[in-house]
């Protein structure tokens, strides 16, 4: 799912690289998934799919994990709502 979900970035003009070669946007957004991942204590990709509503509230802002969803310029609810559109398409 991980390797699709950066596939549906690239694909939707996201940048898989920068100008110098290293990995950009999409997958940057894969990492923020991994790290839901970690911090929700889940096991993989289909965890964070079961509970994307709940953790698109959860970390918008406004919610009970907002900060950890504003982290790194809000790339991680960015990566969620990204994630939840790729689910829904």
């Amino acid at each position: 799912m991980r390797q699709t979900f950066i596939n549906y970035l690239i694909e939707n003009g996201y940048k898989e690289y920068t100008p110098k070669g290293l990995p950009s946007t999409a997958y940057n957004y894969a990492v923020r998934i991994d790290t839901v991942i970690y911090w929700e204590h889940y096991q993989n990709w289909e965890d964070v799919a079961e509970n994307i509503d709940r953790l698109c509230k959860e970390y918008a802002p406004g919610g009970i994990k907002e900060k950890r969803g504003a982290t790194s310029h809000s790339s991680v609810i960015n990566a969620l709502r990204r994630f939840y559109e790729f689910l829904n398409k």
